[in-house]
């Protein structure tokens, strides 16, 4: 199995590192640098890393100033929990992009909001069995 790590700019890693992990209902640690974190599952797949702007010469990743963060991105998560994710994600955003709906694709639950650094986040729920 190959898996892909995505990485994403962002203003500060321990701020957006506990902003994921609440909304993932996960228990909070701290990132493994002061630059760089990756949010892990409970199986240790790894979700979703956060790379400070600026740090280690990246060129994507110099500054925010360079492009709006998120554009041509679509974090797309999908999640087990669908209604504590949407409970959690109320608590932390200041409104939801999309209220929760049955998106005709997936035929599952989604919901979208924007993380701490403006990136558009999509959570869906899986798939009934």
């Amino acid at each position: 199995m190959k898996r892909i790590w995505t990485i994403i700019g962002v203003a500060d890693v321990a701020t957006s590192f506990g902003w994921y992990q609440s909304l993932f209902g996960q228990p909070r640690t701290a990132p493994a640098h002061d630059d760089f974190g990756q949010i892990v599952d409970a199986d240790g797949t790894v979700l979703l890393c956060l790379h400070e702007w600026g740090a280690h010469e990246h060129p994507p990743l110099a500054s925010p100033a360079n492009g709006q963060p998120g554009n041509g991105l679509l974090l797309f998560f999908r999640v087990d929990d669908f209604a504590s994710c949407l409970a959690r994600a109320r608590t932390l955003a200041g409104r939801l992009e999309e209220e929760p709906h049955r998106n005709p694709n997936t035929e599952t639950m989604e919901f979208s909001l924007r993380d701490l650094d403006g990136y558009y986040v999509m959570v869906n729920a899986l798939p009934e069995a």
